[in-house]
């Protein structure tokens, strides 16, 4: 069964589907002012917690507003800050993995040794900490993220750099006199990159869950922006008479995730990239 598992998630198809839905997805993001059919901020209270109709395809909230245009603005935010996440937490793991595992030494301890420390505390009470202390926010939410997901990739980056610049053409550079900024940009960055763009692919919706769990908690975006999270955070007071306020936000969130997993998943078992 799991070799069935494994070799579906090496098919082709999973990776153009799964492909094509985050296209999609991303499409709505930059599109979405002229797909959504109402202001996702505007209050009617006159047409609070109206049924799917014509004028609202998902219908109203309790504030009177558009729930399909609310899930639309709703992905610019838990889509545009997760990949805002992932490019920045992997910018700061690919100079500090680089420079750890090339330089080595002292450098290599202490820079190891801290990201220890942080990857010491578990990553949701590393940022509910960060925003006990700088305040809530979805600024505040995302510098905690970042701040939390740069070691894992500066451990792994390090790991990749160890074993490349043991390899023969490392030393024939050296050798030939190519400063350690050549050898890097040429021989060392080309042969991190495509491994990293894999385990980034697993960790957006990480990104997502944990971008959504802080704004469900009331600690990342803030009302009136719409956000998937905070949906939900909204709509749970609703959940007996009105649950389809929770169900479609909640139904984004598992969409995103489990296509960005299978993507990933199909792309490591291809590339042979380990999970961690």
């Amino acid at each position: 069964m799991k070799a069935k598992f494994r070799d579906m998630l090496k098919s082709q198809k999973v990776i153009v589907i799964c492909s094509l839905i985050l296209f999609l997805l991303f499409l709505i993001t930059i599109f979405a002012p002229w797909i959504a059919p109402n202001d996702p901020i505007a209050v009617n209270l006159a047409h609070k917690l109206q049924p799917p109709s014509l004028e609202y395809p998902l219908g109203t909230d309790h504030l009177g507003r558009c729930t399909f245009s609310r899930i639309l603005y709703g992905a610019r935010i838990s889509l545009g800050f997760a990949f805002l996440i992932f490019i920045s937490a992997l910018s700061m793991g690919l100079i500090i993995g680089i420079i750890s595992g090339y330089v080595g030494g002292w450098v290599d301890q202490l820079l190891m040794r801290f990201g220890d420390g942080l990857m010491a505390i578990p990553s949701l009470l590393f940022v509910l900490g960060f925003v006990g202390i700088w305040g809530a926010g979805l600024k505040q939410v995302v510098l905690g993220l970042i701040l939390v997901q740069w070691v894992y990739y500066a451990r792994v980056i390090r790991g990749m750099v160890l074993s490349l610049k043991e390899q023969n053409y490392i030393t024939a550079a050296k050798i030939s006199g190519s400063s350690t900024w050549i050898i890097m940009k040429k021989h060392i960055i080309p042969n991190v990159l495509p491994s990293l763009a894999v385990m980034g692919t697993l960790e957006m919706g990480w990104a997502i869950m944990n971008l959504s769990s802080m704004s469900f908690l009331g600690l990342g975006v803030q009302p009136p922006t719409p956000e998937w999270g905070a949906m939900i955070h909204e709509g749970k007071s609703y959940i007996r008479t009105n649950p389809a306020l929770m169900i479609y936000p909640g139904l984004m969130i598992m969409l995103v995730v489990i296509t960005f997993n299978l993507l990933g998943e199909s792309l490591s078992e291809r590339f042979g990239v380990k999970r961690r």
